[in-house]
C-alpha cells in the first residue's frame, strides 16, 4: 500500500517544479492554510517557507481578489478554472463569484518574429501566398493567443489569431495537476466532496482543448452559420480555411460598433429597443431552438453593424444543450414565471442529477420560500439569469448536481440579460422567452417526436427481453464459479487508514534500526576486521546508518508535527 501510494504521488507531481510554482503562487497570495489542508508540503517534499515569502501588503487584500490574482498569474487553464467557478455559485460565496468575473486574460505579445515563424511553421508556405501584409502590431494578446490585422491575398481585410508558442504543452501540465489537486480537494475537504471537483476539472479540460485547437473553432463558426442560414439580422464572419489550422485561425475582419462601446443615450429610442430585441432572440434561438450557443456573449464579442444588424465573435467557448434538457429547462422557466413551486422542484429534479432521491417535500418547501422571498416584484424587473443561479445554489442541500451545460447557458444568458437591460431598462425578458418556453414544452408533444419515442422504447424492451435469459445464465455461471463479488465501500476511515499506515511504518523503521544498533555493537565487540583505530570499520559504519537513520525518523516525526 505505500509503494502505491508513493507510485501515486511521483505520477501526481511528475513535473515537479510546475506543482512547486502553482504552490508559491498561492503561498503567495495567503492560501497556506489551503496547502496544509491539501497536505502539499508533504506531497512536494517542500517545507511553505521554502515556496515563497510572505508578502504583507498582498494579504491585506480581500480573499476573493487575492484568488483572482493567483488565478490570473497561474496562467490559461486557472483562468479558465476562475471563469467556470464564476458562474458556479452553488460551488462558491457570492463574493468570491463577482470578483472571479473580473478575470482578465491579458499578458505581453510576443515578439512579430515569433509570430511569424509559428504561422510558417502551421501553414508549410510562404506567408506571401496567402496575404499581402500583416500587421505587426496585435490587435489583441492573451495567454492562448494574440490576434494581428492582416491583408487577404485578394485584398479583403482579416485577422490572424495565433496560438503561442508551447500553450498546448502548458496547458497539458497545468490539467494533468489541477485534476490531481482537485482529487485532493475531494480527499481532504469533506465540503467540496459534493461539488465533485474532479469532474469539474474534467469538463473544464474538454472546454480548454477545444479552445486550443482552432480547427475546433473554425468549425463552430460554420455550424452557426448553418443555423442562421436565412437569418437577416445576424451576421457571421467568414473563415478562410486554406490558412486555418490547429494553432493559426483566419478570419473575416469585421468593423462594427463593439456592444460594450454603445453609449444608449445616443440611440433613438426605437432603435434601442430593436436592438434589444434582436440581441435577446438571437440568444433565446440558440438555446431553445438549437442547443449550440454562444457561451460567452459578453459585450465585447457582440458587434453591431449598419442597420442594426448582430454580429458575434471568437467562437471558441461554445455551450452544448440536449433536447431534453432545453424541454427541462423550459419546464423550470416557465413555472418559475407561473410561480408554481412544484413544477419548479419537479423540472430541477429531471435537470439535475442525484446519488439518492431527494425528499419531495422538503425540496417543494425550500423552492416555496425561495419564491416567495424573491417575487414580490414584477417578473419583468428580476435579474433572470441571476436569480435562477441563486435558485440552483439550493439544490446543493438536496444533494442535486446541475450538468456544466446548464451553468455555461446560465452565464450566456446573464450577459445577454444585462445587455439587453443595458439598452432598453424596461425590456421584459420573461415575456420575450414565453414564445421559446411554450414551443419547446409542446415539442415533446409532436406526433413524430411521440412515435419516435414510443418505438425506441419498444426496441429497448426487445433487447432488454432477448438479452435477459443469457445475462441470467451469465451470473449464475459467475455464482457457481465463485467470481461473483461483493463490494463494501467504506466513507470516512481514510484519516484511520493513514494513521495506521504511518503507525506500521515507523514500527518497522524502528526495528530495522535497532537490529541494526545491536548488529553493529556485536560486530565492534567481537573485533573482526578490518579495524579503524582498533575499531571495526563494518561495525563502525553501522553505527554512522543507524545515526543517519534515526534522525530521519525523528524529523519525519517533528515535520509532522507530533512526537
Amino acid at each position: 500500500m505505500l509503494f502505491r501510494r508513493l507510485e501515486s504521488i511521483g505520477r501526481t507531481f511528475h513535473h515537479l517544479q510546475r506543482a512547486r510554482e502553482i504552490a508559491g503562487v498561492f503561498l503567495k497570495y495567503g492560501y497556506e492554510d489551503l496547502l496544509e489542508r491539501l497536505q502539499l508540503p508533504s506531497l512536494l517534499n517542500t517545507p511553505l517557507k521554502r515556496l515563497h515569502k510572505p508578502d504583507p501588503l498582498i494579504r491585506q487584500l480581500p480573499q476573493p481578489e487575492r484568488l483572482r490574482r493567483a488565478l490570473e498569474e497561474l496562467g490559461p487553464a486557472f483562468i479558465k478554472l476562475g471563469q467556470m467557478l464564476a458562474s458556479r455559485s452553488d460551488v462558491l460565496p457570492e463574493e468570491f463569484v463577482k470578483e472571479l468575473t473580473k478575470l482578465q486574460d491579458q499578458v505581453p505579445a510576443i515578439p512579430f518574429a515569433e509570430v511569424r515563424k509559428i504561422m510558417e511553421e502551421e501553414l508549410h508556405e510562404p506567408l506571401s501566398k496567402y496575404y499581402r501584409s500583416i500587421d505587426e502590431l496585435p490587435l489583441g494578446s492573451a495567454s492562448i493567443a494574440q490576434v494581428h490585422k492582416a491583408e487577404w491575398h485578394d485584398g479583403s481585410v482579416v485577422v490572424v489569431k495565433v496560438q503561442r508558442p508551447e500553450v498546448q504543452e502548458t496547458v497539458k501540465v497545468d490539467l494533468e495537476i489541477l485534476e490531481q489537486l482537485a482529487s485532493l480537494a475531494e480527499k481532504h475537504l469533506p465540503g467540496w466532496r459534493a461539488h465533485h471537483p474532479v469532474s469539474l476539472v474534467k469538463e473544464m479540460a474538454k472546454t480548454l482543448r477545444r479552445e486550443t485547437d482552432f480547427n475546433s473553432e473554425a468549425a463552430h463558426v460554420e455550424r452557426f452559420a448553418r443555423q442562421f442560414a436565412g437569418e437577416k439580422t445576424i451576421y457571421i464572419p467568414k473563415v478562410y480555411h486554406e490558412a486555418t489550422t490547429e494553432r493559426v485561425l483566419t478570419m473575416e475582419f469585421i468593423d462594427g460598433d463593439k456592444a460594450s462601446m454603445l453609449v444608449p443615450e445616443s440611440l433613438a429610442p426605437s432603435e434601442r429597443k430593436l436592438l434589444a430585441e434582436r440581441i435577446g432572440n438571437l440568444l433565446l434561438t440558440q438555446i431553445f431552438v438549437h442547443g449550440f450557443f454562444h457561451a460567452d456573449p459578453h459585450p465585447a464579442n457582440i458587434h453591431i453593424l449598419p442597420g442594426n444588424i448582430v454580429c458575434f465573435l471568437d467562437f471558441g467557448m461554445m455551450g452544448f444543450m440536449d433536447v431534453r434538457t432545453r424541454e427541462n429547462l423550459a419546464d423550470l422557466v416557465w413555472g418559475i414565471s407561473r410561480q408554481d413551486e412544484g413544477s419548479v422542484a419537479n423540472a430541477l429534479v429531471r435537470l439535475s442529477t442525484a446519488d439518492a432521491e431527494p425528499s419531495r417535500p422538503e425540496l417543494e418547501s425550500d423552492v416555496a420560500e425561495f419564491m416567495h422571498r424573491h417575487f414580490y416584484r414584477p417578473v419583468k424587473e428580476l435579474e433572470f439569469g441571476h436569480l435562477i443561479m441563486q435558485l440552483f445554489q439550493l439544490t446543493g442541500r438536496h444533494d442535486l448536481h446541475i450538468p456544466a451545460d446548464v451553468f455555461v447557458m446560465l452565464k450566456a444568458l446573464g450577459l445577454m440579460e444585462t445587455l439587453v437591460r443595458r439598452l432598453n431598462p424596461e425590456h421584459d425578458i420573461i415575456a420575450q422567452a414565453t414564445p421559446y418556453l411554450r414551443k419547446a414544452r409542446l415539442g415533446r408533444l409532436q406526433p413524430n417526436r411521440l412515435v419516435g419515442a414510443i418505438t425506441n422504447f419498444g426496441l429497448d424492451m426487445a433487447d432488454m427481453v432477448r438479452e435477459l435469459p443469457a445475462e441470467v445464465r451469465r451470473i449464475v455461471a459467475q455464482v457457481k464459479k465463485g467470481e461473483a463479488r461483493m463490494v463494501f465501500r467504506h466513507e470516512g476511515l481514510d484519516p484511520v487508514m493513514e494513521s495506521a499506515e504511518r503507525i506500521s511504518n515507523r514500527l518497522s523503521f524502528s526495528v530495522v534500526l535497532a537490529a541494526l544498533i545491536i548488529g553493529s555493537s556485536l560486530i565492534i565487540h567481537s573485533n573482526i576486521p578490518p579495524k579503524w583505530h582498533d575499531i571495526p570499520v563494518i561495525g563502525l559504519i553501522g553505527y554512522v546508518l543507524a545515526a543517519m537513520m534515526g534522525f530521519w525518523l525523528l524529523i519525519a516525526i517533528l515535520r509532522h508535527g507530533k512526537m
